[in-house]
C-alpha cells in the first residue's frame, strides 16, 4: 500500500511541476506579448545609475515572469556591447528581486481553510482565461486569455504538488526520511541541483513552499532549499554565456558568483544567530505566525533584496574580478565581423528582440550609404584609397545580410511576439535585402571608377557636378528614409517619395546631358557607357532606399 501510494504521489508530483512548468511558460509568453512596447522603452533606459539597472531588472523580471529570460537577455545585451558589464550586474541584482514575485503569488493561493481555498479560485481562472483565448478574435483579448489561462494553471499545478506532499506527509517513512535531513549544506545542494535539472526557480520554490505548508518539512529546511534554488538558477546563464562572447561569460560568472555569494554570507549569518538559538525559521515565524507560506515567501523576497543591498556597493570590485578571471582573448581574423545589436540570447524575450533587430538594420543601412558615399567619390576623384575599407564594408554586409535573416527566422518562430512586432518581422527579409543590394550597386559603381583609371580616362566636370548634386538627393532621400523607419513617420515618407521622384527625373535629365556632351565632343562614348551605368546604378539605389520607407505602411495598415 505504501508503495502504490508513493508511485502515486511521486507521478502526481511529476505531473504538477509540468503543468506549473508549462504556466510559467504561457504567461511570460503572454506577458510579454502585451507589454512588448514597455519591455522595449524599459530595456533602453539602461544606464550608468546602479539603481536605474537594479529597478530595469526587478520590473523586467516581474512583468516576464522569468529571471532566466531577463538575465539571459542581458548577457545578450553584453555580447553586443550594447550595455557594460556593470550595467549588467545591476540588472541581474534587480532579477533577483523580481524573481520573488512568484513566491509571492504562491504563497497567497495556499490561504484557504473551511471556505473556497484562494488556490482553487484562482485555479479557475485558467477556464476563463481558456474560453477568452479560443473564442477571442481580436489579438490583445486572446494575448489576456493566455496570461489568465497561465495564470491558473499555475495553481492547478501547484494544486497537484500540494496533494502529492500530503500523501507524502502522511507516510511515517517519508517524514523520517525528510526530517533526518537537516545539515544545511545538504539543503542547499539539493535544492540548487534539483532547480538546475529543471531550470526554474520558480518550481523549486513552490515546491519547498508546498513541502512546508503541508508539514512534510519545516520552515528551515524550505528556507536552505530555496537559498540553494538561487544558485541553481544560475545554469541557464552560464549555459548562455559559455556559447558566447568573453563579456558574456563575465557577465554569466557575475550572476553565478552574486548568488553564492549571498548564499554564503546568510549561511555564515545563521551560524552566527545559532549560537543563541536563533534560527531564521523562529524569526519569520515570530513575524508571520500560522501562515507557512507567508513565512518562506518573505524570507525569499528578504533574502534577495538583502543580497542587492550588500552586493551593490561592491559592483565595481566584482566586475573586476571577474574581468581578472576571465581576460580578454585575441579575436581571430575569421571573427572580424559580428551583429553589433542582436545575440541568440536575446530570443528568450522576442519584444525586445525586435527592436535590437530595428537598430541592426538601421546600421546596416549607416554602412551601406557610407560605401555609397566612397564609391561615388571614387568615381569622381579616382581617389582609391579607401577601396580596401570599401570592400571591408561590403563584406560586413554580406555577412549581416545572411545572419540577421537567421536571426529573424528563429525570432518569427518564437511566442510572445504582438501583432506589430510578427508584422514589422515579416517585412525585415526584404529590408535587409534591399540594403544589401544598395552595397551591390555601390560596388558596381566603383567597378565602372577602376575601368576609367585603367583606362587613364574620366568623367567631364559637368559630369562631376551631376554626380555630386545626385549624392545630394541621395543623402537627403536617406534622412528622410531613415526617419521615417525609425520613427514610423508618414509625413518623412511622403518626403521621401517626393525626392525619390525628383531622383528619377535628375537620372532623366543626366542622360540628356550626356548625350550633349556627347554631341559635343566632350565626351568619349567609353567613358559616357560608365556614366549612364553610373547613374542608372544611383537611381536603383534611391528605389531600394524608398523601398525600406515605404515598408512602415503595413505596420500603419495594421494598427488601424
Amino acid at each position: 500500500m505504501d508503495l502504490t501510494a508513493i508511485i502515486t504521489s511521486l507521478l502526481t508530483l511529476l505531473a504538477g511541476i509540468g503543468v506549473f512548468l508549462i504556466a510559467c511558460q504561457m504567461m511570460s509568453s503572454n506577458l510579454e506579448a502585451a507589454s512588448s512596447e514597455k519591455l522595449k522603452v524599459l530595456f533602453s533606459k539602461a544606464s550608468n545609475s546602479k539603481l536605474m539597472g537594479v529597478g530595469i531588472g526587478a520590473l523586467g523580471t516581474a512583468a516576464i515572469q522569468s529571471s532566466g529570460a531577463t538575465t539571459v537577455m542581458t548577457i545578450g545585451f553584453v555580447n553586443a556591447g550594447i550595455i557594460s558589464l556593470s550595467q549588467a550586474a545591476t540588472i541581474i541584482y534587480g532579477a533577483n528581486i523580481g524573481t520573488t514575485v512568484t513566491a509571492q503569488i504562491v504563497a497567497l493561493g495556499m490561504f484557504g481553510g473551511n471556505s473556497v481555498s484562494t488556490s482553487v479560485i484562482f485555479s479557475a481562472f485558467a477556464g476563463l482565461g481558456a474560453f477568452l483565448s479560443i473564442f477571442a478574435k481580436k489579438s490583445g483579448p486572446k494575448t489576456l486569455g493566455g496570461i489568465l489561462a497561465g495564470f491558473g494553471m499555475l495553481f492547478v499545478g501547484l494544486e497537484l504538488m500540494s496533494g502529492s506532499m500530503e500523501t507524502f506527509a502522511a507516510l511515517d517513512g517519508v517524514k523520517t526520511f525528510l526530517a533526518g535531513i537537516g545539515n544545511p549544506v545538504l539543503l542547499v545542494l539539493l535544492g540548487a541541483v534539483f532547480t538546475a535539472i529543471i531550470q526554474s526557480s520558480s518550481v523549486m520554490t513552490s515546491i519547498a513552499l508546498a513541502m512546508v505548508v503541508t508539514g512534510l518539512i519545516g520552515i528551515d529546511q524550505g528556507i536552505y532549499l530555496t537559498m540553494g534554488s538561487n544558485i541553481g538558477s544560475c545554469v541557464v546563464a552560464v549555459i548562455a554565456g559559455v556559447t558566447s562572447g568573453t563579456n558574456a561569460k563575465r557577465t554569466a560568472l557575475i550572476h553565478l558568483l552574486f548568488n553564492c555569494t549571498g548564499v554564503v554570507i546568510f549561511m555564515l549569518a545563521a551560524m552566527v544567530l545559532s549560537w543563541f538559538d536563533i534560527s531564521y525559521g523562529s524569526l519569520f515565524e515570530r513575524l508571520f505566525p500560522s501562515a507557512p507560506q507567508v513565512q518562506l515567501a518573505m524570507f525569499h523576497t528578504f533574502f534577495n533584496t538583502a543580497t542587492v543591498g550588500i552586493m551593490l556597493p561592491l559592483t565595481g570590485a566584482l566586475v573586476g574580478l571577474v574581468s581578472r578571471m576571465i581576460p580578454e582573448r585575441t579575436v581571430p581574423k575569421d571573427a572580424e565581423f559580428s551583429l553589433r545589436y542582436v545575440d541568440d540570447n536575446m530570443l528568450r524575450t522576442p519584444p525586445v528582440a525586435v527592436s535590437q533587430v530595428k537598430r541592426e538594420i538601421l546600421r546596416m543601412a549607416d554602412i551601406a550609404l557610407e560605401n555609397v558615399d566612397r564609391a561615388l567619390n571614387m568615381a569622381v576623384q579616382l581617389d582609391f584609397s579607401f577601396k580596401s575599407q570599401f570592400e571591408s564594408d561590403e563584406r560586413q554586409l554580406n555577412f549581416i545580410n545572411r545572419e540577421l535573416v537567421g536571426f529573424v527566422v528563429r525570432l518569427s518562430g518564437r511566442s510572445g511576439l504582438g501583432e506589430k512586432d510578427r508584422t514589422y518581422l515579416s517585412g525585415t527579409f526584404r529590408n535587409i535585402r534591399d540594403l544589401e543590394r544598395v552595397g551591390d550597386y555601390a560596388e558596381n559603381i566603383v567597378e565602372y571608377a577602376t575601368v576609367l583609371a585603367d583606362t587613364s580616362q574620366q568623367f567631364s566636370d559637368d559630369a562631376k557636378y551631376e554626380i555630386s548634386q545626385m549624392k545630394k538627393l541621395l543623402h537627403e532621400l536617406y534622412d528622410y528614409t531613415i526617419d521615417a523607419y525609425q520613427n514610423e513617420s508618414l509625413a518623412s515618407l511622403d518626403k521621401a517619395n517626393a525626392i525619390e521622384e525628383e531622383i528619377d527625373d535628375y537620372t532623366r535629365r543626366m542622360e540628356e546631358g550626356h548625350i550633349t556632351r556627347m554631341e559635343k565632343g566632350i565626351c568619349t562614348p567609353s567613358v559616357g557607357a560608365q556614366y549612364l551605368e553610373l547613374s542608372s546604378n544611383a537611381e536603383r539605389i534611391a528605389d531600394h532606399l524608398i523601398n525600406m520607407a515605404k515598408s512602415i505602411k503595413s505596420l500603419k495598415v495594421n494598427l488601424l
